[in-house]
């Protein structure tokens, strides 16, 4: 683990520091064409144990990154809506998901067992190499304006894929009694965590299905939710029940084993845009950004790059046969997605390139691995480093990507 500082400087100070460097080098680096997400991650390597050691994690900069992670998913969501998704998941997308995660995952797998670790240790890496960034993702594809792109729509809905067959396998995994455990305690433990997926699909279609039918009676709930916010006499009231709403959705697929921000991305795009007015609507968006690309976000990217130190790294063989593994088993894996989806050879390569990025999803994993002893410190230190890689590069190759392309890119 990094290096503990000789003093802890207050949360406050902290914040401070992470914020002013954060927008500092956002600001550079989106002046010299590049996102801004590139600097605010470097500010914290900057200023975290790997060069100047004022800034150290913590548990007050984990639930800090927890809420700008929860408002970066709200803020892609709200430009999603179920329509979108619905026409997204064309037969030929499956490809997209399986290939995405499976080829990374296995090459995870195998890199594992020729190294020498034990099964459950290689799976663990598999999930560490295959898992995508979706706040990163997201984030990615804001600054370099392609969110709602067709590209960039395939990606999100791959980085979804991805995070839940992941998460769903990390369940497994967690359940599962150590390398003595039975075949039959290893199916019962694949059953519970299918049985909560299907529970937590289930409980969204019942959900979009009554929204659905609200629709029909606009009029009335119209009428009725506006009179409703009449009465409040806070403020900020709608914004305050879309995050009720979006909350709800969290904290029942965080309660089910399945991360929150799964929860918290499919609860966004369900909130009812047709009963919700169309200025509620945009305040609510304004609102939302205003809190998290102006505060939580910058200084969770931040955080993300205070947490790597390089001392720790020892094993640069280790590191390099990981690197080419994640690289080549990402880009490889998205590429023949697309390509079998239908896509074109630059597009499907974009599309590989967009998966490519570990960011917070490789640390959460990483972290839960290392905690339950299942990886040692030195790939733990690996893993990190390569998760900061990926979210440095990656946002840079899906520039040049896109020029192939032919179609421009706003930063």
């Amino acid at each position: 683990m990094p290096p503990v500082a000789h003093f802890q400087l207050p949360l406050i100070v902290t914040l401070l520091l992470l914020l002013l460097s954060a927008r500092v080098l956002g600001e550079l680096f989106e002046r010299i064409g590049s996102p801004a997400m590139v600097g605010e991650v470097l500010a914290g390597v900057i200023l975290g144990p790997s060069l100047i050691n004022l800034v150290v994690p913590s548990p007050e900069l984990n639930v800090i990154s927890d809420l700008a992670v929860f408002l970066l998913i709200i803020m892609a969501a709200l430009e999603i809506s179920p329509e979108e998704i619905r026409k997204a998941l064309k037969p030929g997308t499956i490809w997209i998901a399986v290939f995405g995660f499976c080829v990374p995952f296995l090459s995870g797998i195998s890199a594992g067992m020729l190294l020498g670790y034990t099964p459950i240790f290689s799976l663990f890496l598999g999930l560490c190499i295959s898992i995508t960034a979706l706040p990163v993702t997201v984030r990615i594809l804001m600054d370099l304006g392609r969110l709602q792109s067709d590209t960039g729509q395939m990606i999100i809905t791959a980085a979804i894929f991805n995070d839940v067959l992941s998460l769903l396998i990390l369940g497994i995994l967690l359940d599962f009694p150590g390398e003595s455990g039975s075949i039959r305690q290893f199916i019962i433990s694949v059953g519970i965590t299918v049985l909560k997926l299907i529970l937590f699909i289930s409980l969204l279609y019942v959900t979009f299905r009554l929204i659905r039918y609200a629709s029909q009676k606009l009029d009335f709930i119209s009428l009725q939710l506006d009179r409703f916010l009449l009465i409040l006499k806070g403020k900020e009231s709608m914004f305050a029940l879309v995050m009720l709403f979006v909350l709800m959705f969290a904290s029942i697929s965080e309660l089910l084993g399945i991360y929150f921000i799964v929860g918290a991305f499919f609860g966004t795009i369900l909130i009812p845009r047709v009963i919700v007015s169309r200025n509620d609507f945009r305040r609510v968006k304004e609102a939302a950004s205003g809190i998290s690309s102006g505060f939580l976000v910058p200084i969770f990217f931040a955080a993300m790059g205070a947490s790597f130190s390089l001392s720790a790294l020892q094993d640069y063989t280790l590191f390099l046969i990981l690197a080419g593994t994640i690289f080549t088993s990402k880009i490889l894996g998205g590429y023949l997605g697309g390509r079998l989806s239908g896509m074109n050879s630059r597009d499907a390569l974009t599309l590989g390139i967009g998966i490519n990025a570990g960011g917070v999803m490789a640390l959460v994993i990483t972290n839960i691995a290392l905690n339950k002893n299942l990886i040692d410190l030195n790939l733990f230190s690996i893993l990190v480093l390569l998760a900061l890689i990926t979210t440095l590069i990656t946002p840079l190759l899906l520039k040049l990507s896109f020029r192939r392309t032919g179609r421009s890119v706003s930063l």
